[in-house]
């Protein structure tokens, strides 16, 4: 069964508070919002070029038992395995 809307709000809260994005060497001044790795985010189109991924040392990537990377460039980890 899926998330209630306030549930969705609290785990995309809970990813924002602990997101690394703006410490990766791919990410650029003003791509904003951070987060890419949620389904409801997802990736950047400001950021075209893929200069190292730190997303698999990011808490929030553990904590929801996340396997992909470059969120910011190649979507979610729902959008990458062709879930949406």
């Amino acid at each position: 069964m899926g998330m209630s809307p306030e549930e969705m709000e609290q785990r995309k809260q809970m990813v924002l508070s602990m997101c690394i994005c703006k410490n990766c060497p791919t990410w650029v001044e003003g791509a904003e919002p951070i987060g890419y790795c949620f389904p409801t985010i997802g990736k950047n189109a400001m950021i075209t070029e893929e200069k190292g991924c730190i997303c698999p040392t990011c808490p929030v990537f553990s904590k929801l038992s996340l396997t992909k990377d470059y969120f910011c460039t190649k979507g979610s980890e729902k959008e990458q395995k062709g879930m949406m």
